[in-house]
């Protein structure tokens, strides 16, 4: 499966894509999507089954150490990150604002 990029793209978008890549290699089963939500704003959102009996935090602590190799400034525009299982993507409110996100300015 690819990595879905929601609208526009740049080079941030481009790095952080090439480094979920390496995270999407190693989990074939996961859907990773990303979309600026502003100029200073990434949301990124990976559905795994992999996460299925990992914490949360231990599943941020995984992703944060292969962040760690993009530029701090797209590191500082990582501002949403969802890591779920398919079942919590379900329930999750978060992942619903990112499958249909409200319009900035309102």
């Amino acid at each position: 499966m690819s990595i879905i990029i929601r609208g526009e793209t740049d080079l941030a978008i481009e790095s952080l894509e090439k480094v979920l890549a390496k995270y999407e290699h190693e989990h074939p089963s996961s859907e990773i999507e990303l979309y600026r939500r502003s100029n200073v704003s990434i949301h990124t959102r990976i559905v795994d089954p992999d996460f299925k009996g990992i914490s949360l935090s231990d599943r941020h602590d995984t992703l944060w150490r292969m962040f760690e190799e993009l530029p701090e400034e797209t590191q500082s525009e990582i501002s949403v990150i969802l890591l779920l299982t398919p079942e919590e993507k379900k329930k999750s409110f978060a992942s619903v604002e990112f499958d249909d996100p409200v319009p900035l300015g309102i």
